[in-house]
């Protein structure tokens, strides 16, 4: 690993690290050459963002970073990669993003990142037997066509996206909030493990940081911008899926949706994207003719 990519990485593990914090750091030193990662620090002098205030009493503590390094030095026993927006494995896709993650932590199969297609799928958490027959009816013809899914490792849809991917013999990517070490939600525990086994887990947190309530939405940009286009299995009007779907239609990627009845509330807010000019599907070769 190189000096800049060591002190970016270890950049990225100091409490409150913003993408903008960052951003104005490399502007002002592009090589990292003033940046020590290995020196205890006053937090108030380390890092801070106008949306994450370090809090008064812990700008008086003091920071002690070789437990970065202690960190850090574990990722390749425990088959952890780090991949750099600055790395030339850094997908292609994610950097035409707004605010690309600065790194990406990985942890599985690294050849599923370089494939493509990649479709993002996502929905809602409560998932209906009509979402769930969407997919079954859906997936064998995408899995067929090298479809890579990309989804969140959610409850409902992104459970499903990701473990009928993997039924029928495709790959899948689950993008999680928080790092490998604090997984969530405890129920798709085992789907994450197995997917770091035999799949791809991708987050832009340090392994060791806790999910935050922010970290959600915050990494459905990388759920759609690692793909090509965003498929919306089921949703309310008021969506995480349909935050997805924004950042999809943002970066000028393809979005589609499953349309549903009028009385479904799962329903509501796929059809309200459709209305806005999202492509309805009934089939897999309505994406297909797409993201080929």
């Amino acid at each position: 690993m190189n000096q800049f990519k060591e002190k970016l990485i270890a950049l990225l593990h100091y409490p409150n690290c913003s993408w903008n914090y960052v951003f104005q750091l490399l502007k002002k030193d592009p090589t990292l050459t003033s940046f020590l990662p290995y020196q205890p620090i006053k937090l108030s002098h380390s890092v801070s963002s106008t949306s994450e205030k370090i809090s008064s009493q812990s700008s008086r503590s003091f920071f002690y970073p070789e437990a970065i390094h202690d960190q850090i030095r574990q990722y390749k026993t425990n088959d952890i990669y780090v991949i750099t927006y600055f790395d030339k494995e850094y997908p292609h896709y994610l950097k035409e993003i707004y605010q690309p993650p600065w790194a990406l932590f990985v942890k599985g199969d690294l050849s599923i990142l370089k494939k493509e297609p990649k479709l993002a799928v996502v929905g809602s958490r409560q998932a209906t037997q009509y979402g769930k027959n969407a997919i079954r009816l859906l997936f064998p013809k995408l899995v067929e066509n090298n479809v890579i899914i990309v989804s969140g490792l959610a409850k409902g849809i992104d459970a499903l996206a990701h473990e009928h991917a993997i039924k029928n013999g495709g790959q899948t990517i689950g993008v999680i909030a928080g790092g490998f070490y604090h997984l969530y939600p405890k129920e798709n525990q085992q789907l994450a493990l197995e997917m770091m086994r035999t799949q791809l887990v991708v987050s832009e947190y340090p392994p060791d940081t806790k999910p935050q309530r922010w970290h959600f939405p915050a990494r459905n940009r990388i759920i759609s911008g690692l793909s090509r286009g965003t498929l919306i299995v089921e949703a309310k009007q008021k969506s995480g899926s349909l935050i997805t779907a924004n950042y999809a239609v943002n970066e000028g990627r393809e979005v589609f949706s499953l349309p549903g009845s009028i009385f479904n509330p799962f329903s509501q807010g796929t059809n309200d994207i459709i209305q806005q000019g999202a492509k309805l599907i009934t089939k897999a070769e309505d994406i297909l003719e797409e993201i080929r």
